[in-house]
């Protein structure tokens, strides 16, 4: 299986399943950010961040102007928070507060819609 098709499928999941998870349970972003104070909790999660985003950029850094730069740009995303989170992590949290108290109603939505679309370029549900 060609690795875009596969990280197509693993994030489009991924990013339904986060969706699903934040709808149904509201409180547990709540609870990752009180989760976040905890340094350990916060180091594991950095650096799972930053294996994440690098396997994914090893496997799939292409910059081509379709579908395979989400992935792409998911990859990056995924180590530059990993990164930001381990180096600079209090700036981090706070960034990352707002921007979910801003921007909650567009994450969501774009979370749902872009892996929706991850999903439909892995089986080809809808051609397009």
């Amino acid at each position: 299986m060609d690795s875009s098709i596969f990280l197509a499928k693993f994030w489009g999941y991924y990013l339904l399943i986060f969706f699903v998870i934040l709808s149904f349970n509201p409180k547990r972003i709540r609870q990752i950010f009180n989760d976040l104070e905890d340094q350990k909790f916060l180091i594991i999660l950095s650096f799972l961040s930053i294996i994440i985003g690098l396997l994914n950029i090893l496997f799939h850094n292409i910059w081509e102007p379709n579908w395979k730069l989400i992935i792409t740009l998911i990859g990056y995303t995924s180590l530059v928070i990993g990164l930001s989170l381990f180096i600079i992590p209090k700036q981090t949290i706070n960034w990352l507060k707002f921007v979910n108290i801003k921007f909650v109603q567009v994450i969501y939505t774009l979370l749902f819609l872009i892996g929706l679309y991850l999903l439909n370029i892995g089986y080809a549900i809808i051609l397009i």
